[in-house]
């Protein structure tokens, strides 16, 4: 830990009576692990909700007491960061279904004593939304400043835009998508299958025995690979052995990018459950925020929020065109007089990495657009 980092505090609520979610199952208790950044003024109008991607928490920023590296968004969150703790408060929860905090798969079922496991109701993108904003209720927080995120978080902000289109200021999206395409789908069933398969899941009821560790580091692998770009991949290992020289025609790890990938494995084994993967990687797949509505426009519509939309020239899992046909249905919605529909392109070989890695290129975009919502 950094000597005079600002250390802060994973808080908790719990609400009795839960929801009802999309599917028509009512989940209760549910418990929100939560953390929040800065403090609200007088008004309670400078809070700005930030939303975790898939193997994200509520530990957005600062230091855990103790811990080897800082919350997952530190470099955005903070004093004089892009979401300027000294003007705003920010609040990160962690999404319904995940590990960190917040009621999922691994938490006991009230009636029956042991872990939902397979058990737990699926939920959607809509539900975690619900959530957040039963928790701002707790909270006493009515309107937002702005909602943010990245990747899976960048769906939550959109889905806020439908959602809760009277509660939303600004919605800040980066590196994300509408909808999940069938590609999309594909790559979350093929890690889902890879868990499925291994003879550890045991239909999800794994809790307090040998965890599907096989089958959720083969899915880490390949959703890794789809965060990546092949550009940046080529910069990064090219074909470079780990021991150098000539091929040695062994089925053993060889190159250096085997390497990285079994090392992005093993460090999420050791941190992520696996059904928790399961039913987010589900979650994304039902995320359509056009469902119910006449279009993309027709559903966007009620939000009269300014927007921010941010993609990243190589990412190749949500490529631009997903995020300009967002930022093309808010314009078609308005009439003129509204606030800003800005969509950026940022120039990057990170891929979909990149909404956590471009903070010097993304920081100025996003702190002008919050400058301006503010006036």
């Amino acid at each position: 830990m950094v000597a005079g980092a600002e250390i802060v505090i994973t808080r908790t609520v719990t609400m009795e009576e839960g929801v009802r979610l999309e599917s028509g199952a009512v989940l209760k208790p549910i418990t929100v692990a939560y953390e929040t950044y800065g403090a609200p003024n007088a008004r309670r109008d400078n809070v700005i909700l930030v939303c975790h991607a898939l193997s994200g928490g509520a530990h957005a920023a600062g230091w855990h007491p103790g811990a080897s590296k800082p919350g997952w968004w530190d470099d955005m969150i903070g004093p004089g960061k892009a979401f300027d703790t000294r003007r705003y408060c920010v609040v990160s929860s962690n999404v319904l279904g995940s590990c960190y905090g917040t009621t999922g798969p691994s938490w006991l079922a009230p009636e029956a004593g042991v872990p939902y496991g397979a058990r737990f109701p699926v939920v959607t993108i809509g539900d975690m939304v619900t959530v957040q904003a039963a928790l701002l209720d707790r909270l006493g927080i009515g309107t937002l400043l702005a909602v943010a995120g990245g990747s899976m978080g960048g769906m939550q902000a959109l889905q806020w835009a439908v959602s809760c289109p009277g509660r939303v200021r600004s919605v800040v999206a980066l590196a994300t998508t509408p909808r999940h395409s069938a590609q999309q789908i594909a790559f979350d069933e093929v890690a889902r299958r890879a868990v499925m398969g291994d003879p550890a899941w045991r239909g999800g009821d794994y809790y307090g025995r040998a965890t599907p560790d096989a089958g959720l580091a083969v899915a880490r692998m390949l959703g890794h690979i789809t965060y990546l770009s092949d550009r940046g991949m080529a910069r990064k290992f090219g074909r470079a052995r780990e021991a150098g020289g000539a091929p040695a025609y062994s089925l053993d790890r060889e190159f250096q990018v085997e390497r990285y990938l079994d090392h992005q494995a093993s460090s999420f084994v050791r941190r992520f459950d696996a059904n928790s993967l399961i039913y987010l990687t589900k979650a994304m797949d039902y995320c359509d925020l056009a469902a119910g509505h006449a279009s993309l426009a027709d559903a966007l519509a009620p939000c009269r929020a300014a927007f921010l939309l941010l993609s990243f020239s190589s990412d190749w899992l949500y490529p631009p065109a997903q995020l300009e046909e967002v930022a093309e249905a808010v314009r078609a919605a308005r009439t003129g007089g509204e606030p800003e529909v800005a969509h950026h392109v940022i120039a990057s070989d990170h891929g979909h990495d990149a909404f956590l890695l471009e903070h010097r290129e993304q920081a100025p975009i996003i702190s002008r657009f919050l400058a301006n919502v503010v006036q």
